[in-house]
């Protein structure tokens, strides 16, 4: 069993209000604060969520993202789908989904505060319903003339 860790990210909170263009100076999480941040996570999760995220939780590894990673060697990715990658964003403090071609690349840079079990819902609503926010991003949508 893991040891919960009290993780606090001041500059996290102190930098929300990213513009795409600007970069700051962060602090990479430890993968002991990781790992007690998954466990507090799990502790939320409903039995489907949980059921879902056993099936795709990864060993946490850094994957690349460019340019916003560069700084802390990429983020932290603790599950995989199809061609989605569950990560933490460490200078945004929270969970984030995003597409990868290349294993190991997140592609898509997103600075979402979500918790480990929202971005689980997300990815159950979109299995059960057919339907995910991210595909008006990644797909759009066909118009015939």
């Amino acid at each position: 069993m893991l040891t919960c860790h009290c993780y606090s990210a001041p500059h996290a909170r102190q930098n929300r209000n990213i513009r795409h263009l600007d970069m700051v100076e962060w602090e990479p999480i430890s993968i002991d604060a990781l790992r007690a941040r998954i466990e507090q996570g799990c502790a939320r999760m409903t039995p489907a969520q949980l059921r879902l995220w056993e099936a795709i939780r990864i060993e946490p590894e850094k994957w690349r993202q460019h340019p916003y990673g560069d700084q802390g060697n990429g983020f932290w990715a603790v599950g995989l789908i199809g061609r989605t990658v569950v990560w933490f964003n460490d200078i945004e403090d929270g969970f984030n989904r995003s597409r990868f071609a290349e294993y190991g690349t997140i592609e898509q840079y997103w600075c979402n505060h979500d918790e480990l079990e929202l971005s689980v819902q997300y990815i159950l609503n979109a299995l059960e319903h057919g339907s995910d926010l991210m595909r008006l991003v990644w797909e759009p949508a066909r118009v015939k003339p």
